[in-house]
């Protein structure tokens, strides 16, 4: 869909699908539920819906883990408002008898609600299979959208595999086109397959009526397009040449994750995309242009560099740049760096006295399992069927044993790749090896990696701006780029280049570089971005103010009426902090709805900390499962809430 406020500043305002609540609804938010949502949103003064991915992420609660990058959800799927609903009477009453459970305030159940879901889904394509089967419109649907055969039959086979990710499949773990092809004629998986691509029909149907009803009432609604792809994925099974599952994404380390991040999802291998036209990505996008009118992209730094990690690690300390600063053995021997010090600057060292005192009865254990004696030394290297973290995890060492040998194993200055090429590790600095080099020796290494580094940069920034462009040029939705993180100087230049605007949580717009590390004014944000005080994956902002570090350094920035900083944020200290943040000059200035809430007494939570939508680097019942408090309809009939929103937010 063509975006519909190009260059004219919006307010608008964020929430995942699952967590809209509306009068009659069910107990998680549903695609139409996109309609009244939407409504409330106008009424506020809003021109801008930001939604998280809607995509199928089977068991995964994360919106961020699919099983496709181009089917939706069936867990969002209305199933009362299914033509086929009035042949199965007793699945929409099983459905409502299990939103009668609903606890008052509730994180949804996120397990539960999908069994419910597809139960009842399946009891209304059983009593109907045979109309469904002979519907030409399903027919049509299928030949329009070349990926939900492909899906179909992926989540066929997961199913009679026991729900086992695909590279644990006993057989058909490397299909070719023709194999997937022979696999959707067969016989006996026709009607399990129909099933899938019956959901995916209505579920598309049911999107886009309420995308249209969004773009009808002049909003946009922004989508989200994750990056990467789950492995067990109907993608990552069925276009093998553009994944590399020998390598994982992650983050590197930051002030948030001592030990970076590893996501466990197979990066691209872009050349092979670049052959094929990038027909992936171009498809995802056509996929997106059904529904959205803007789009983010998640993790945009991925399409300049990807921090990748061999696949027996477990954290993101232990990896590099794709493609990134390789220093070949040639260029250090050139430097005066021996083999044997190379060695000792890529494989960590381990004294025997240290083992005895970190693993005390455990270290002969210890040494027997993970460690190989260097001649008669008390010095320790890793054996060689050692490759990660994962390998110390399997040995079944005791927990203080084991988290020694990881945190030795990550400490080493280079990263081997390949049989003679390097990479500096993120923190080779502090690195043991490191410590232990001259002044020369770190002059020269330093030097080297520096000039490596900005040959690296010029490549990013090629690569960004090229694939980048691809994706702009292949719609006429508008952009958006979520460029957080250790963000290389290339990565402003293309996206406003290209007019893509980029994110800007106020909480963290520091000068990094200067003494004291002050807040940016508003004033420096560009107008080619979006600003938010939280994403999904922060505390909101009250959660922030009250329990969190900067609060008194942040209102002297941006809030002087409220320097010294309350130690708390109630509802008029909150609506000056945005209304203050909805100054800054940027194109948007998104809000999550939580922080929208706290501008009211009534609908606040009594603890702002269950606001929390997401707490990167955890796996719980607790991510992704935030629901409102209070319908949609309660909210609009607040004249007194939506007033104080339009204050705060509408400038």
């Amino acid at each position: 869909m063509r975006y519909p406020a190009p260059g004219r500043r919006l307010f608008g305002i964020s929430v995942p699908l699952g967590s809209i609540r509306a009068s009659g609804g069910w107990r998680v938010g549903e695609y139409p539920d996109l309609v009244p949502f939407c409504r409330l949103c106008s009424g506020l003064g809003a021109g801008l819906v930001q939604i998280l991915p809607v995509n199928d992420t089977g068991s995964q609660s994360s919106p961020y883990s699919a099983l496709s990058a181009f089917a939706l959800h069936p867990l969002y799927v209305r199933v009362r408002d299914l033509p086929e609903a009035a042949e199965a009477p007793s699945a929409v009453a099983a459905l409502d008898a299990f939103a009668a459970e609903a606890v008052p305030g509730e994180r949804f159940p996120y397990a539960d609600c999908l069994a419910a879901k597809l139960a009842a889904l399946r009891a209304v394509y059983d009593a109907s299979r045979s109309a469904i089967a002979a519907d030409p419109a399903l027919a049509a649907f299928a030949e329009s959208r070349p990926w939900v055969k492909t899906y179909a039959v992926f989540k066929r086979l997961k199913s009679s595999y026991g729900e086992r990710a695909w590279p644990r499949w006993p057989e058909r773990r490397d299909p070719t086109k023709a194999d997937i092809e022979a696999l959707w004629l067969d016989p006996a998986g026709a009607d399990e397959q129909l099933f899938h691509v019956w959901t995916q029909m209505r579920a598309s149907e049911q999107f886009r009526e309420a995308s249209r009803a969004v773009a009808d009432a002049g909003l946009a609604l922004l989508g989200d397009i994750p990056i990467l792809m789950n492995e067990d994925s109907a993608d990552a099974w069925s276009d093998r040449d553009f994944f590399d599952s020998s390598l994982k994404a992650g983050a590197p380390p930051d002030m948030y994750s001592e030990a970076g991040q590893n996501w466990g999802f197979p990066i691209y291998d872009w050349d092979a995309m670049e052959r094929a036209g990038y027909s992936f990505w171009r498809a995802r996008i056509a996929e997106a242009d059904r529904y959205y009118s803007a789009f983010r992209i998640d993790h945009v730094l991925g399409f300049f560099r990807i921090w990748a990690l061999g696949d027996r690690e477990e954290t993101g300390s232990l990896g590099r740049f794709v493609p990134g600063a390789l220093v070949g053995a040639d260029e250090l021997s050139a430097a005066g760096f021996s083999a044997e010090r190379l060695r000792w600057l890529s494989e960590p060292h381990i004294g025997l006295a240290e083992l005895r005192a970190a693993c005390s009865q455990d270290s002969p254990a210890a040494a027997e399992a993970a460690l190989d004696r260097i001649g008669d030394e008390d010095l320790f290297l890793f054996k060689r069927s050692v490759r990660g973290e994962a390998d110390i995890s399997g040995l079944g060492l005791p927990g203080p044993a084991a988290d020694f040998l990881k945190e030795r194993w990550r400490d080493r200055a280079l990263l081997v790749v390949g049989a003679d090429s390097y990479a500096p590790t993120w923190r080779h600095r502090e690195s043991r090896a490191w410590a232990s080099l001259s002044d020369a020796e770190r002059e020269a290494l330093g030097s080297l990696f520096a000039r490596k580094g900005e040959e690296a940069e010029r490549g990013w920034e090629e690569k960004g701006r090229a694939l980048l462009s691809m994706l702009k040029g292949a719609s006429s939705m508008l952009p958006c780029a979520e460029d957080l993180g250790a963000v290389p100087d290339c990565v402003p230049r293309v996206l406003e280049g290209l007019g893509i605007p980029g994110l800007r949580v106020p909480r963290w717009m520091r000068r990094w570089d200067e003494p004291g590390q002050p807040f940016k004014p508003l004033s420096e944000y560009s107008v080619l971005s979006a600003c938010t005080p939280s994403v999904h994956d922060t505390s909101t902002l009250r959660a922030w103010w009250d329990y969190e570090d900067g609060r008194e350094e942040f209102a002297a920035a941006y809030c002087p009426g409220l320097s010294p900083a309350p130690p708390s944020l109630d509802t008029a200290a909150a609506s000056a902090v945005l209304r203050a943040l909805a100054g800054a000059p940027s194109l948007l200035y998104v809000l999550q709805l939580q922080d929208l809430l706290d501008l009211s007494e009534d609908f606040r939570s009594a603890d702002p900390r269950a606001d929390r939508v997401n707490v990167p680097g955890t796996v719980d019942a607790f991510n992704w499962t935030w629901r409102m408090g209070y319908p949609v309809e309660e909210l609009e009939a607040s004249l007194e809430w939506k007033a104080r929103v339009r204050y705060a937010c509408c400038r």
